[in-house]
């Protein structure tokens, strides 16, 4: 085993990831996810995977992401402090993800939000998240709840079913000037918009993906006509995350997502899940979406999600749906 491995300090480390040196700690990673995940270990001994052979990022195994409702992905024994589960149907099995160390994952979230967005304490931050409210157990609620809390604004807050308050609520912040932030899940953002049409000039609207079957399905690119055409606003800006993850990436507008520095998107090809491939300098990629999230230290940082997407030579990437015979879970994105 390398031997910085033994020294890894998810608290401490996490934050000093930078392009120079991750590769170099996704490898430590790997060895220590190896030895003290059962799971993975079984998974990479299935594929005969030689760990002293893993040198370089594209060889890494990356462990799909079902395995998340067949099994529990945990690297070192542990009492979870916290189970994250995903949204789903009676039909369907949901993924849970067991987190040892509920401050990796708000170091995690906050760190990215401040790389992003700034100071949680600059904005009202407002919450439109219905049917993650209505369960337990949703990484997304916590996420949204410690950064209203952060927020510290008097109106930052969740809203369940209450669009005439959040109508009037952001009439009143607009009138202010007060820079806002309304995170919410799409079917809930389409219900608003189209029964509380309102100009927006100080507020930024954030969809997180999800129609759980409340409306007909769309695309992205219309979902986010309909908003800032309702809004009136020129961009529609999205998160990317999941319940099998400790980070998100953002867009700003346009679907076009960026990465915190402990996590990277590589894709592999659709019919051979071990072929991964890095940003190309010279052209655009496309395939399946491979995740390497270093926040995941205690259960698997390599996943293999049941997302198709793009990948350009800065490292950014589009979602462009989901792979044929996935299961549609509660929280994926839009499909095309």
């Amino acid at each position: 085993m390398n031997s910085s491995v033994k020294n890894i300090t998810p608290l401490d480390n996490l934050l000093s990831v930078t392009p120079q040196n991750f590769e170099e700690t996704a490898l430590a990673v790997f060895n220590f996810q190896y030895l003290q995940n059962p799971v993975y270990n079984q998974f990479c001994k299935t594929l005969h995977i030689e760990p002293a052979k893993i040198n370089i990022i594209n060889k890494i195994p990356f462990l799909p992401i079902a395995f998340f409702k067949t099994h529990i992905v945990t690297t070192t024994q542990f009492e979870a402090a916290a189970l994250f589960e995903s949204s789903g149907t009676t039909q369907t099995i949901n993924s849970k993800h067991l987190v040892k160390d509920i401050a990796l994952y708000e170091q995690s979230f906050s760190a990215a939000f401040r790389l992003f967005y700034g100071n949680p304490k600059d904005w009202c931050i407002i919450a439109l998240l219905p049917s993650y409210l209505e369960r337990n157990n949703s990484s997304l609620v916590m996420m949204a709840d410690k950064l209203i809390g952060q927020s510290g604004h008097a109106q930052s807050g969740f809203y369940l079913n209450e669009l005439e308050k959040l109508h009037d609520t952001l009439l009143q912040l607009e009138k202010q000037q007060q820079k806002t932030l309304l995170i919410g899940v799409t079917f809930a953002l389409l219900d608003f918009a189209e029964q509380y049409p309102i100009q927006l000039q100080y507020t930024t609207i954030m969809e997180t993906g999800g129609m759980k079957g409340r409306r007909e399905e769309l695309t992205r690119q219309e979902v986010h006509e309909i908003l800032c055409t309702n809004f009136k606003v020129n961009k529609i800006h999205s998160e990317y995350g999941m319940t099998e993850l400790l980070s998100q990436a953002y867009s700003k507008g346009d679907g076009i997502f960026n990465c915190p520095p402990w996590m990277k998107i590589v894709l592999r090809e659709e019919d051979d899940p071990l072929s991964v491939q890095l940003p190309n300098n010279s052209k655009t990629l496309s395939g399946a979406i491979n995740v390497i999230d270093l926040a995941n230290m205690y259960s698997c940082s390599f996943i293999a999600t049941d997302d198709a997407g793009k990948l350009y030579a800065d490292e950014s990437f589009e979602i462009l749906g989901r792979l044929d015979n996935s299961d549609i879970r509660g929280c994926s994105l839009l499909a095309l």
